[in-house]
């Protein structure tokens, strides 16, 4: 792995999770192109603002991106209740996805805090 981000164990649950959201939502029929678009971008968002947020040189920067990845983290939420709703996906694997989303977003949590706790860091 060339990239720092790539081991962060939260960034490959990340993409793991983005890519599952991918695989179901290629099942949605066509008339919801616009919760797929926004699912698939907010739980790609996820992952793409660990990685920036690892490739920024203050504290501040990467505090930023990662506040926009757990944002992202909570997103994915509401969207996935509405495919529930829409009956596009079963309540089982709302769940399932739901304690995905909640496992990454208290590792991000993690990694904001340990930028708290990182002395002599600008």
């Amino acid at each position: 792995m060339a990239f720092m981000f790539e081991k962060l164990e939260v960034y490959q649950k990340a993409v793991d999770l983005a890519e599952q959201i991918i695989s179901l939502t290629e099942q949605f029929p066509k008339g919801f192109y616009f919760l797929t678009n926004q699912l698939n971008r907010a739980s790609l968002s996820i992952s793409l603002n660990i990685a920036e947020g690892n490739g920024r040189f203050t504290k501040n920067d990467r505090k930023h991106f990662f506040i926009i990845a757990r944002g992202s983290t909570q997103e994915c939420i509401p969207l996935l209740e509405i495919a529930k709703r829409k009956r596009l996906i079963t309540a089982q694997k709302v769940i399932n996805l739901r304690d995905q989303l909640e496992i990454i977003a208290k590792m991000i949590s993690g990694l904001i805090n340990g930028l708290k706790n990182r002395a002599g860091e600008q």
